[in-house]
């Protein structure tokens, strides 16, 4: 079984486990809220990439984290329902 994204590009970081566990906790957030299932996808590696960076600013809460990723990913994409299909 292969280590999820985040485990693996952190494992050999400094960082306490809790961190690595907060940014797990974010990016299977992310990925739940960007309807993404395969964790060794490539798009999942660049989500986790994202989870760690916004990580490295100094948020904790996975639940921010994961937000402020998903914004990075679905900016200049419109809601759904403010889609005009003609």
């Amino acid at each position: 079984m292969m280590k999820m994204p985040v485990k693996r590009l952190l494992q050999s970081s400094k960082l306490p486990p809790a961190d690595i566990e907060n940014l797990n906790k974010a990016f299977c957030k992310a990925l739940r809220a960007l309807d993404l299932v395969n964790h060794n996808d490539p798009i999942a590696e660049m989500v986790a990439r994202k989870i760690i960076a916004i990580g490295a600013t100094g948020v904790r809460d996975p639940a921010m984290i994961s937000e402020i990723a998903i914004r990075r990913f679905t900016w200049g994409v419109p809601p759904v329902d403010t889609v005009v299909l003609r």
